[in-house]
């Protein structure tokens, strides 16, 4: 059996003197799953995303991620660690309106070093596969929200992560755009991509997870 790709062993996390936005939380995902995280406002789930990410710290317990210590990396580390395993998509794209298509996708390659050449080639590559590749000179601004979110979603697989990570990737978007998006997070599974999302859309966890964990005032409460 392949090792888990993400670990969360007994992690809780506090930010005041309430009660624990995550506590003793421990579940593992291996390679090649689409786990979507499902629960109301509060819940825990983009707390659980953002420190899968390295985005943040437990206060207990241990995070690993593709075989490294998250809680024990500082904050230069952990953006390096991002760049080269984790793809984020977030609900309102995040895209730089003052860049083309293209630039915005380049954009992570050319932090990693890449050599313009391949990153080019591979980021055309994402928008032809994505269906996006005549936007690649437009703004992001012309473009429609599920335009948009593929955009993003090249973006985040532009550095061939190991993980893509998705916070209400349809949450912006219109039904016939999200329903766009759960078509392309599904295509992604099938082609072996391991997806972790956060979602109010149960459409979406029904198409594309083969995996629901439902949390409920920072616990798992359900995995199936």
């Amino acid at each position: 059996m392949t090792n888990p790709l993400i670990e969360l062993c007994g992690v809780t996390r506090r930010y005041d003197e309430g009660p624990p936005a995550l506590q003793d939380v421990s579940l593992t995902v291996r390679p090649g799953e689409s786990v979507a995280v499902l629960g109301p406002s509060g819940s825990g789930k983009s707390t659980l995303l953002n420190l899968v990410a390295g985005l943040d710290r437990p206060n207990e317990g241990t995070v690993t991620v593709a075989g490294e210590r998250m809680e024990k990396l500082g904050e230069a580390a952990s953006a390096r660690f991002r760049r080269a395993h984790v793809g984020l998509v977030f609900q309102f794209f995040n895209l730089l309106d003052d860049l083309t298509v293209l630039d915005n996708v380049l954009l992570p390659a050319q932090l990693a070093g890449t050599p313009g050449r391949a990153a080019r080639e591979h980021a055309a590559r994402l928008l032809d596969s994505l269906g996006i590749a005549r936007h690649a000179s437009a703004y992001p601004g012309r473009l429609s929200g599920g335009e948009r979110q593929r955009v993003a979603v090249a973006r985040a697989l532009i550095n061939r992560p190991a993980l893509l990570l998705a916070d209400e990737p349809t949450g912006a978007l219109d039904t016939a755009s999200g329903e766009d998006v759960r078509h392309l997070l599904n295509d992604l599974h099938d082609s072996g991509q391991t997806i972790v999302l956060v979602t109010h859309d149960l459409r979406l966890a029904e198409a594309c997870a083969t995996r629901t964990i439902g949390m409920r005032d920072g616990r798992v409460e359900e995995d199936r």
